[in-house]
């Protein structure tokens, strides 16, 4: 009769012994059981009342070649270049003239500061004051645009002399 006691209570400790977990300590993305020590201690947190589920990837290994596409590969004769580069250009000539005719417009409707004053408005309305700072802003964008277009056509001038 002994050991029909002895079985259940073995039993019923195993299992509450399996759903106890040790105290768990996180110590930046690394988690852990053990106790931490040395300066690691100091960035470590004991983590109270948390299932901590860890899952192990895999780590990429580096010794893996990249992989280019073939149509990458593929050089690209001098006359399709060429013709790349000019429709290139001709695409950054047109996006550069509408910059600056968008800028002009800007420049127009700011009026070095001085807006028109729409219906309701003072020069010290929030409204007037919000507008004028918009605009200001868009002329500052317009022309870091401006700006960037034309370094852009530097490059694709500058790329038939380089070969």
């Amino acid at each position: 009769m002994k050991i029909s006691l002895l079985i259940p209570l073995v039993a019923i400790s195993l299992a509450h012994s399996s759903f106890a977990q040790d105290r768990i300590y996180r110590c930046g993305n690394e988690y852990t059981n053990a106790v931490p020590l040395g300066p690691k201690a100091s960035g470590c947190k004991l983590l109270e009342g948390a299932n901590v589920t860890v899952v192990q990837g895999t780590r990429p290994t580096a010794s893996a070649p990249a992989r280019t596409p073939a149509s990458a590969a593929q050089r690209v004769d001098a006359l399709e270049q060429k013709s790349r580069d000019s429709d290139a250009r001709q695409i950054l000539e047109s996006e550069l003239k509408k910059a600056q005719e968008r800028q002009l417009d800007l420049q127009k409707d700011f009026n070095n500061g001085e807006l028109s004053l729409r219906a309701g408005e003072t020069r010290s309305s929030k409204s007037y004051l919000d507008r004028s700072a918009d605009l200001k802003a868009s002329l500052l964008r317009n022309e870091s645009d401006i700006a960037g277009i034309r370094r852009e056509l530097g490059r694709v001038s500058a790329a038939p002399a380089a070969k």
